[in-house]
C-alpha cells in the first residue's frame, strides 16, 4: 500500500510501505479520508513521535470501510466487513489502510459523508474529554474556548452550545470573527482590537464568570484570565501554542478552588479512549445525525498533495478542518 512518509528534508512523500499486519483484537480499515491536526505538524518536525505500536507516518483520525476483522475483534464486537466507520488513531492515518483496535472505531453518523466523518474522532474526542470529563461543563455554565477559528474550536464551540453552555471565544481579527459566526459562540473577542482579559473581566463583573476553559494557547493570557474563573471552575490546558510560561495568580487558585488541569488525549489508555468514543456515540452522534451539530470542513485535498494541506495549518489559513481524500 501507499502512505505519506517524511523524508530527511522534511518533505512529504507518497511512498510504498508494507500493508498492516492485523492483530487478533484489530480491524483493518480501507481509508477513504484522513483529517489533519496540528499534532501532525509537530510529528513531521520530529517533536511528537507516535506511541509505540503505531505506524511512523502521520494521521490521527480517518474514515473508511472495514476490510478485515481479527478473531478477537469479531468475538467482542458487532463489526462486519463493509461497515462504514471512523477511527481514532495514534498514527498511521495518512495511508490507504490502517489496523486499529476494534473499540477505537465508531459508526459513521447517518447522513454524514466520509469526508465529514474523518473530521470527527480526534477533534470530538478531545473536545468531549476536556469540556465534559475533565471540565464537568454543565448546561447554563460559561465555557471559554480561545482560538475560535481552529479546527478543534470549530468542534468544541458547537458541542458546548448543543449541551446548553454559553461560549466565549477569541480570534485574531475582525474578518475571522465574521467567518466563525455560524458556530454561534455567544461572545467572539477580536484580540486585534480588544483585550481578552478585559472582556472576560467585564463578563465576570456582570456575574458571568468562566466555569470551564479549554485552552490550546497557554502563554501570558492564561495567567491574565484565571482571575475571572468561577469558584470551583476548571481551566484545562491542552496545548501551548502561544507560549509555555505564564504568571499564575496563586491566590485566585487557592481562594476560589480553581482546578488547573493539563490534559492530552494522546497519552490516555486505549480503555479510556474507548470509553470516550462510546460516550460520543451515545450522546453526541444523535446530535450529528439531527444536524444540530455539523462538522466544519475548510478544505478537501487529495492525499497526493499533503504539503498543500500542511501549508494551510502552518499559516493558520483554515477555519475548520482540513481533510485529505484517499479514495473518491
Amino acid at each position: 500500500m501507499k502512505a505519506i512518509l517524511v523524508d530527511p528534508a522534511k518533505n512529504l512523500v507518497w511512498s510504498d510501505v508494507p500493508d498492516p499486519v492485523l492483530k487478533p483484537d484489530e480491524v483493518l480499515v480501507d481509508i477513504h479520508a484522513a483529517a489533519l491536526n496540528r499534532a501532525d505538524l509537530l510529528q513531521r518536525q520530529g517533536k511528537y513521535p507516535p506511541p509505540p505500536g503505531w505506524p511512523e507516518w502521520m494521521g490521527l483520525e480517518v474514515s473508511g470501510v472495514i476490510a478485515d476483522i481479527g478473531p478477537e475483534a469479531a468475538q467482542n464486537s458487532t463489526w462486519q466487513i463493509g461497515d462504514a466507520v471512523c477511527a481514532l488513531l495514534g498514527g498511521g492515518g495518512y495511508a490507504q489502510r490502517v489496523a486499529v483496535r476494534y473499540d477505537l472505531l465508531m459508526p459513521i453518523p447517518r447522513g454524514l459523508t466520509f469526508t465529514e466523518a474523518a473530521a470527527l474522532p480526534e477533534a470530538f474526542a478531545t473536545s468531549y474529554l476536556n469540556l465534559f470529563i475533565e471540565g464537568h461543563l454543565q448546561a447554563g455554565q460559561t465555557a471559554f474556548i480561545p482560538a475560535g477559528a481552529s479546527g478543534l474550536a470549530s468542534v468544541a464551540i458547537p458541542l458546548a452550545k448543543a449541551f446548553g453552555a454559553r461560549v466565549i471565544t477569541s480570534v485574531l481579527s475582525g474578518g475571522i470573527a465574521d467567518s466563525i459566526r455560524h458556530l454561534n459562540a455567544d461572545i467572539v473577542i477580536n484580540s486585534a482590537s480588544e483585550d481578552t482579559a478585559a472582556v472576560l473581566g467585564q463578563e465576570f463583573a456582570a456575574g458571568r464568570p468562566i466555569h470551564v476553559a479549554m485552552d490550546c494557547l497557554g502563554g501570558a493570557a492564561l495567567g491574565q484570565s484565571l482571575p475571572f474563573m468561577a469558584h470551583g471552575g476548571t481551566w484545562v490546558l491542552i496545548s501551548t501554542l502561544a507560549g509555555t510560561t505564564t504568571e499564575v495568580p496563586l491566590r485566585d487558585l487557592l481562594t476560589k478552588g480553581i482546578h488547573l488541569v493539563g490534559s492530552m488525549l494522546r497519552n490516555r489508555t486505549p480503555e479510556m479512549k474507548a470509553r470516550i468514543l462510546s460516550e460520543l456515540v451515545s450522546s453526541v452522534w444523535p446530535k450529528l445525525e439531527s444536524r444540530e451539530i455539523r462538522p466544519t470542513i475548510n478544505r478537501v485535498l487529495p492525499i497526493e498533495k499533503p504539503q498543500d494541506a500542511h501549508d494551510l495549518l502552518e499559516q493558520s489559513l483554515n477555519i475548520g478542518k482540513v481533510v485529505l481524500a484517499v479514495r473518491n
